[in-house]
């Protein structure tokens, strides 16, 4: 029997091809979205993990921040300690200044009055043939009494010049002392930043304490971001070495960062 017309007759056999070809098809649409699911995998699994280190790292920077703040304000509570020990002991260095003066004015009345006994004595001395003389008795006694305040004298003038000694080495030490923890509130600016050499250009100077040797606070708004390590010393500037290994990853000396003196290595 002949089909009748407008009848679309499919043999089986291309069916069963074109099924195959069908299948064959999806299976490698499967296989390619099975690889693409995986690779989507692995990057969500990269993302996560960067994410996981991304985040661990803020937190070590923030622990690395909070301890250098800790730091920076135990080195200003230090400077402002060291402040606090050099205006007390300027001021007892005033005092003993004042009291060294008053005591030389006292030795200085002490020898004029010695020196005034010494002529009194020199004057009781008796003259022969002269009636109008003190008695024997009245001489001995006299001269016993000036003798005896000479020697008082002489003693308290001994006392005065020992103490006078121990408060001029007494002023001396505390000149030291004073000296030495008034450079804990130096503090300036860099004015200039050479990169290539790795150093930097103080306002400082030897006119402010600064020495050779000496190690310097780096702070920015604040906050203490390196240290430098002072070359040389000119009487207005000094130049620094910048301790790289006190500076974070990423940050950079720049001119206007302040300075603070923190101790000296020599």
């Amino acid at each position: 029997m002949l089909p009748s017309p407008g009848t679309l007759h499919v043999a089986p056999k291309t069916l069963i091809s074109a099924s195959i070809l069908l299948l064959g098809v999806a299976a490698i649409f499967a296989v390619l979205n099975l690889s693409k699911v995986r690779t989507l995998c692995a990057s969500a699994a990269e993302v996560l993990t960067a994410h996981e280190t991304a985040e661990k790292a803020i937190r070590k920077k923030e622990k690395e921040l909070e301890s250098r703040e800790s730091a920076l304000a135990a080195q200003q509570a230090k400077i402002a300690d060291s402040d606090s020990r050099a205006a007390a002991a300027q001021e007892r260095l005033t005092q003993i200044l004042n009291e060294k003066k008053q005591l030389e004015t006292k030795l200085e009345a002490k020898e004029t009055e010695m020196t005034e006994l010494q002529k009194q004595v020199e004057q009781n001395q008796p003259e022969s043939g002269n009636p109008g003389a003190p008695s024997t008795i009245e001489l001995q006694a006299q001269l016993d009494d000036a003798r005896h305040q000479l020697e008082s004298a002489e003693q308290e003038k001994a006392l005065l010049a020992e103490k006078v000694q121990g408060l001029r080495e007494r002023s001396s030490q505390l000149n030291e002392k004073t000296r030495r923890t008034a450079k804990l509130g130096i503090h300036g600016k860099i004015m200039a930043v050479n990169r290539a050499y790795n150093f930097v250009v103080l306002n400082l100077g030897d006119r402010n304490g600064i020495e050779p040797h000496s190690e310097m606070l780096i702070l920015r708004d604040g906050t203490f971001i390196g240290k430098i390590l002072i070359s040389s010393v000119e009487p207005a500037t000094a130049i620094g070495d910048i301790i790289t290994s006190t500076l974070a990853r990423g940050v950079q000396v720049q001119p206007g960062d302040i300075v603070i003196y923190a101790g000296s290595n020599s």
